[in-house]
C-alpha cells in the first residue's frame, strides 16, 4: 500500500511536470503560430468547430499567402502542389479547441521543418551591434547586398567585411 501511495503522490505529478516542460520554447514555430492565428481570425464560430470546414477554408486561405506563410502552407498540405497532406493534423485539434501552440507542437512531431521556418528580420545597421548577431544573420546582410566574403571563416571576418561595406549600403540621413 505504501508504494502505491508514493507512486500516486510523487511520481504522477512529476510526470505531468516533465510532460508540460517539453512544450514549444519562446519564438519557436513562430510562422506556424502566426499563420494559424491569422487563419483562425478569418473563421466564424460555426466553422471553427468543423474539421472539414477548417480544412476547406485553410486551403482557400493558403492561396493568398506569401513567403514563409506560403512555405508553411506547402509543408502541411494547404496548397495544391504540396507533397504531404497533414492538414487534418491541424484541423481536428483546432475544431476541438486545442490551443494554437499545442497544435504547432503536434505538427512539429510530424514534420520538423514546420518549426524551422522563420520570418525575415529587418536589421537596422545604424543601431545594431554586429557582434551580437548570429553568423547566419551576418551572411544574410551580405547576401542582401549581393556581396561575398571571400575567405571568411569566423564571425569576426564577416563583421570586418560588413564594416568595410557599410558606408556603401547604409542610408544615413543628415
Amino acid at each position: 500500500m505504501g508504494t502505491i501511495t508514493y507512486f500516486l503522490k510523487y511520481l504522477i505529478p512529476l510526470l505531468f511536470v516533465i510532460n508540460f516542460t517539453h512544450g514549444l520554447k519562446e519564438g519557436e514555430c513562430e510562422v506556424c503560430v502566426a499563420v494559424i492565428n491569422k487563419f483562425l481570425k478569418t473563421l466564424s464560430d460555426a466553422e471553427k468547430s468543423s474539421a472539414p470546414k477548417i480544412e476547406e477554408k485553410f486551403k482557400a486561405f493558403c492561396l493568398t499567402t506569401k513567403k514563409a506563410d506560403e512555405r508553411f502552407c506547402y509543408y502541411i498540405g494547404g496548397l495544391e502542389e504540396s507533397a504531404t497532406k497533414i492538414v487534418t493534423e491541424m484541423s481536428k485539434p483546432l475544431s476541438w479547441g486545442v490551443p494554437v501552440d499545442k497544435v504547432c507542437e503536434k505538427l512539429k512531431k510530424k514534420d520538423a521543418q514546420i518549426c524551422d521556418l522563420r520570418y525575415e528580420k529587418t536589421i537596422d545597421l545604424n543601431t545594431v551591434d554586429l557582434k551580437k548577431l548570429k553568423v547566419r544573420d551576418l551572411k544574410k546582410i551580405l547576401s542582401d547586398w549581393d556581396e561575398r566574403c571571400e575567405g571568411c571563416l569566423e564571425k569576426p571576418d564577416f563583421i570586418k567585411r560588413i564594416e568595410e561595406l557599410k558606408p556603401l549600403y547604409s542610408k544615413q540621413e543628415l
